[in-house]
């Protein structure tokens, strides 16, 4: 089964940005409700951002202010833009569906280091 694919990881400063994108599999349908989710080293993963179709949007209070999810009306693609980071923010970073995500569509993830 298809699952997601994140990209946009990779090594930044401590204030820094870094923009995040995940495609999902190609489904008939679209997914109404899609999430961005972390798991830093020796922690469980947690929720960072949810959007729905209607664009109702939840953060986690760790995020807010500066994250910001997007997704693309109509595709099971989803964006997060990480503003003013910090070496709290350092995990790997995922993508999935629902409002309860789906353990058959979790991906590789992709690694985010804030690191100066």
């Amino acid at each position: 089964q298809e699952k997601f694919v994140e990209s946009g990881g990779g090594l930044v400063q401590p204030g820094g940005s870094l923009r995040l994108s995940c495609a999902g599999p190609k489904t008939p349908g679209t997914y109404y409700t899609m999430g961005w989710y972390r798991q830093a080293p020796g922690k469980q993963r947690e929720m960072v951002a949810q959007i729905t179709g209607s664009g109702l949007i939840t953060y986690s209070e760790r995020v807010k202010g500066r994250f910001i999810i997007s997704k693309d009306k109509g595709q099971n693609t989803a964006y997060l833009q990480m503003n003013n980071v910090t070496p709290e923010d350092t995990a790997v970073y995922y993508c999935n569906a629902g409002q309860i995500p789906m353990e058959s569509l979790w991906g590789q993830g992709t690694q985010v280091t804030v690191s100066s």
